[in-house]
């Protein structure tokens, strides 16, 4: 994993880390927060502004930062980390949403400009992750919505067919498929591994 902490500056933990990997075949951009929740009109603006930043922007810094390294492999993929809120929305989560639905037009538009250099791009949208990151998620809406967190939970799963939560393996599967030389024809797809969710509560 290539972070941005410290003093260490973007650019040489990528250098550093491809250094110590000895090439670079794929990029995960998996770096992500959840933003603010709240209505529309009382979100801070510094708060939108810090999403979007890390959310989409950081894919992007990410992004041209690996191509160069890319275009050496001979099996090169990148796999943008978007959500189901960037196909369905999510109401009091709008600056997480919008910055996911950027997400999977920053991944349709590499897709195409790096299709000749035989660069995959794809965007990986999960559903309801179990985890602690779900947890405090579940819990902002549901303090949000003025009910209990079980209350919250239940109804974030009556949405999915399988009612049930996705596990981080279950997506980690998903990534080294994709990424595998079994995935070599599958390029600017959006990827859900959700349990059919149909909306996000």
């Amino acid at each position: 994993m290539i972070s941005q902490r410290g003093t260490c500056s973007l650019p040489f933990c990528f250098e550093q880390g491809i250094a110590a990997l000895g090439g670079l075949d794929c990029l995960v951009n998996n770096a992500g927060i959840a933003g603010p929740t709240g209505r529309v009109e009382e979100i801070d603006p510094a708060e939108w502004d810090r999403c979007i930043a890390i959310d989409l922007t950081g894919q992007f810094n990410c992004v041209r930062l690996a191509v160069p390294h890319l275009r050496k492999s001979q099996n090169p993929s990148i796999m943008n980390l978007s959500s189901l809120a960037g196909r369905l929305g999510f109401a009091l989560r709008t600056p997480y949403a919008s910055a996911k639905w950027g997400v999977i037009g920053l991944t349709k538009s590499l897709s195409i400009e790096l299709g000749d250099d035989g660069i995959r791009v794809n965007a990986l949208l999960p559903g309801v992750v179990a985890g602690e990151r779900q947890k405090k998620v579940l819990t902002a809406k549901a303090e949000a919505k003025g009910i209990s967190f079980e209350e919250m939970e239940a109804l974030a799963l009556s949405f999915t067919s399988l009612k049930e939560y996705v596990t981080p393996q279950q997506l980690a599967d998903l990534v080294v498929f994709v990424a595998s030389p079994l995935g070599r024809t599958i390029s600017g797809q959006a990827l859900s591994v959700c349990g059919d969710t149909n909306m996000l509560g």
